[in-house]
């Protein structure tokens, strides 16, 4: 899955040299770094990655060129691989689960930002690591709203056990901070707005002043024909909500976003290996590929298809069942796919907003899983 050395000029021009029989993942890093610029101008404080997204060295290196300086890593792997990267950059090591192992290797490369959300787990951050110059968030939760799935389901503390984490931070020497995240592909400005009130009423019952407040990931990428990310309004809505619950205790801000700094950046080339029957497309990529977060929230409508010329298949769009190349019965994408009529053996379709959660899970089982990268200027085709 190497990048490509050679630039193309967009997705098309690649696909009609190359006329390439695996799934090819193209990436922008204009794209890329104008999105990291959007966010750094646009949200008010410190902006940084979340690396399980999309850990590509290239996406990593074009944050850092855009001005990015933090990242949340979630794992000793990541942690390695910025400090590789990026050895001056800020990491926030805020999966609130680790093994002693991961905090001493944490504490090892100078990790100095960690987040929690139960007594068990912060009993053995303050065992294992040095009070100075340390940050510990709070993680809660609250019911979501507006989010594809649910991340509250596995992490977060209730309101009331992040009150009694914070004053044991607080009483324990670290610099105590907060944090949330209020769900993946969130669409609603709103659900920040929740959880800041919430954050602000925690730090009020716990009768701690805290340092940061970190509003978490959950920022979409394009993923609907049409329907734009809110991003400008979620920045506002933060940025006022912040204000008025906080007054004059207003913490110093972050962010993290995943999804909606690498997800645009990329677009997926599938190619059709068979129309059956006028009803099913099986394509050479598929949930146990690229595809699997398809499966989990829901498809990426922002779809073309091309001939093998690379000319666009102009037939009246319907939907259509679409299946990738295992012979697993649940490699289907769900509901019906929106194709051209005239699509056939042979064609390209061309998924963008493909950046986040692609490279990462994709798997070669049954023998397929070949994702070759390549870089373009643009990803128009």
């Amino acid at each position: 899955m190497g990048l490509s050395k050679s630039i193309w000029a967009n997705p098309t021009e690649f696909l009609r040299a190359q006329s390439p029989e695996n799934p090819v993942l193209f990436f922008a890093p204009s794209a890329a770094q104008a999105v990291a610029r959007r966010f750094i101008d646009g949200f008010p404080g410190l902006v940084t990655y979340a690396v399980k997204s999309n850990p590509g060295e290239e996406m990593i290196e074009n944050l850092v060129a855009a001005g990015i300086k933090g990242f949340d890593c979630a794992s000793p792997f990541e942690i390695d691989l910025i400090r590789r990267l990026a050895p001056d950059a800020v990491i926030h090591y805020n999966n609130p689960v680790r093994s002693r192992t991961e905090i001493a290797l944490a504490v090892a490369r100078n990790v100095k930002s960690y987040s929690v959300d139960s007594k068990s787990e912060l009993a053995k951050l303050i065992e294992m690591v040095p009070v100075a110059d340390t940050e510990i968030s709070v993680r809660f939760k609250l019911p979501v709203s507006g989010a594809a799935y649910n991340f509250g389901a596995k992490f977060g503390a209730t309101a009331e056990v992040a009150v009694e984490l914070l004053s044991t931070v607080a009483a324990a020497g670290y610099i105590p901070s907060i944090t949330f995240h209020p769900g993946t592909q969130c669409t609603d400005p709103a659900a920040w707005a929740s959880y800041i009130r919430e954050a602000a009423e925690i730090a009020r019952k716990a009768g701690i002043k805290i340092a940061r407040l970190n509003v978490g990931g959950g920022f979409p990428n394009h993923r609907a024909v049409g329907i734009l990310p809110q991003l400008d309004a979620t920045f506002e809505t933060i940025g006022r909500v912040a204000r008025e619950a906080f007054g004059d205790a207003l913490p110093a801000l972050i962010c993290e976003p995943g999804r909606a700094l690498c997800g645009d950046a990329f677009t997926l080339a599938a190619r059709v290996k068979s129309v059956r029957d006028g009803v099913h497309v099986f394509l050479n990529d598929g949930i146990y590929g690229s595809l699997l977060e398809l499966g989990q929230i829901g498809i990426i409508d922002r779809i073309e298809v091309l001939d093998p010329q690379g000319n666009h298949r102009t037939g009246a769009v319907h939907g259509w069942i679409c299946f990738g190349p295992t012979c697993d019965s649940i490699d289907r994408l769900p509901g019906d796919v929106p194709f051209p009529s005239d699509i056939t053996e042979g064609d390209y379709v061309i998924v963008h907003g493909m950046g986040s959660y692609s490279t990462v899970t994709n798997s070669r089982f049954n023998g397929f899983g070949d994702l070759h990268r390549a870089t373009v200027l643009s990803l128009d085709v």
